[in-house]
């Protein structure tokens, strides 16, 4: 009987053992990835537009899967309402920046706005910034119509100086990342990202000469001067985005999701010639300064 129990004790012994090699081979090639993807954040997207309609919930679950936190904007006063619901559903994971995107100052009267900058103020700390706010040459081409873009924009850089809170600018078109940046500079604005930077390098040198941050989409993985200005600006500077659910890294896939942002991550890492721990480290550190958040 002897032989026979330790030819058994032995066959479970090496069950046991090769269980266990398992178990630690399974955890040591999932722990760097865990460690890799915990620390992005998406400081900019759209959660609540129509094209999450049927699926949102499961966007936000396979979001939260990946990413740490993300940050919704508010473009206009109905979605403002939703943002603020959708965060308040999930408050470990969405934070809320509100603003008037330019595209939707032209749909508001001057009361509607003033209304929208009380409701703004009254949320003051349900917040982390305000915006997108901006300038739009791409799509407004009225001369009027950007006069009253120009006029809003002033005002509601008031409303971020009264809050003391960031700013996230929409400067779209030509000349309109050169105008945003005076307009900042004389309202003397202290902390701003340029949402989705599509200028040049040099431009992108001079904001951050002035002390505001750069925020590059996840479309970089399509531009070379969005390249260039990963390489060229300091990694104390940036932040990375979606604009989902726009602007996919993904040509043959229309709709963006935040933890696409993965990509801007790495495409900074080949840029500056470091590893992703590194960038995500630093992009920690700017979201904590610009946006008093801690994570």
């Amino acid at each position: 009987m002897l032989p026979l129990i330790s030819e058994v004790s032995l066959a479970i012994y090496k069950t046991y053992v090769a269980h266990t090699v398992s178990l630690l081979i399974f955890y040591y090639l999932l722990t760097p990835i865990v460690k890799e993807v915990v620390k992005i954040i998406d400081i900019h997207c759209h959660l609540t537009f129509k094209e999450y309609e049927t699926d949102r919930g499961q966007v936000i679950e396979d979001a939260q899967a990946v990413l740490k936190r993300v940050v919704t904007s508010g473009v206009d006063p109905e979605d403002a309402k939703k943002a603020l619901e959708l965060a308040d559903s999930h408050p470990d994971f969405i934070l809320v920046a509100l603003g008037l995107h330019p595209i939707h100052v032209v749909e508001l009267t001057d009361h509607e706005i003033t209304d929208y900058e009380d409701f703004i103020s009254g949320n003051r700390m349900r917040i982390v910034g305000i915006g997108e706010i901006g300038l739009d040459y791409y799509w407004i081409r009225d001369p009027l119509k950007i006069k009253r873009t120009r006029e809003v924009f002033k005002e509601l850089l008031e409303l971020v100086r009264e809050l003391d809170l960031p700013v996230v600018l929409h400067l779209r078109g030509e000349g309109a990342i050169e105008d945003g940046l005076k307009f900042i500079s004389d309202a003397d604005i202290r902390k701003a990202v340029f949402h989705c930077f599509t200028g040049k390098p040099q431009l992108a040198m001079e904001i951050c000469e002035e002390g505001y941050h750069i925020s590059l989409p996840a479309s970089i993985v399509r531009s070379k001067t969005m390249k260039k200005v990963a390489k060229k600006i300091p990694l104390s500077s940036l932040h990375a985005e979606t604009d989902a659910p726009y602007l996919s890294p993904d040509e043959e896939v229309k709709r963006n999701v935040p933890q696409q942002v993965k990509v801007v991550y790495e495409e900074i890492a080949r840029q500056k010639k470091c590893d992703l721990s590194t960038v995500e480290n630093a992009i920690d550190t700017n979201f904590e300064r610009m946006f008093g958040v801690r994570l």
